[in-house]
């Protein structure tokens, strides 16, 4: 579903109409949980997508489509995971793939391109927050930049920016592991670069 469609999917859904709220869940649901799994953890990830989805229904009645319905969904997730960690007193960090039999059955893949996601997911680690919530939002959810950047409410460079520099931390990183490893991390240092689709510029 286009965001076009989405977002008059959104706003149908906000004057009431019962089916196109279950639509909008569903349609939306898969983008909201990786990019809080990403985020947090996957063991937080089944709450704090649930708790972006109250407030969003909440607050469907007042959106007035100003935004595409994906840019404001993702906004509430941001806000809902930086809300989670203020009260925490936590630093947010990127998935702990133990439960990855849950990962990998909300996104379907081939086994090469699944343990690209594992090796992506353990790099993201040690990218600082707001590099890995721009690289996460443009490369891994798929948003724009223009996106993005409304979602983090920065200037569309310095997501750019964010992006750029996680992509070379990345990089960085995938190669100091083919060095302590042997040359042999996994399947993605096998072919020498971090996973393709979401270092593509």
């Amino acid at each position: 579903m286009d965001d076009e469609q989405l977002t008059a999917l959104a706003l149908s859904a906000g004057r009431g109409r019962a089916a196109d709220v279950e639509a909008f869940v569903r349609a939306t649901h898969r983008d909201v949980w990786r990019f809080v799994a990403h985020l947090t953890e996957v063991e937080s990830a089944d709450d704090l997508t649930q708790e972006t989805f109250l407030r969003a229904l909440r607050g469907l009645p007042a959106f007035a489509g100003r935004s595409s319905a994906r840019t404001w969904l993702l906004s509430i997730a941001r806000r809902t995971v930086v809300d989670r960690y203020r009260s925490a007193a936590a630093r947010p960090r990127c998935a702990a793939l133990a439960d990855w039999e849950e990962a990998a059955e909300l996104q379907p893949c081939s086994a090469v391109g699944f343990e690209d996601r594992v090796v992506l997911a353990d790099l993201l680690s040690a990218v600082p927050a707001q590099r890995r919530e721009a690289f996460v939002l443009t490369q891994v959810v798929g948003l724009s930049y223009a996106e993005a950047a409304a979602v983090s409410g920065c200037p569309v460079g310095t997501v750019r920016s964010r992006v750029a520099r996680a992509r070379d931390q990345l990089i960085a990183l995938l190669r100091a592991a083919e060095t302590e490893d042997g040359g042999c991390p996994g399947p993605v240092a096998d072919r020498g670069a971090v996973p393709r689709p979401a270092l593509a510029a």
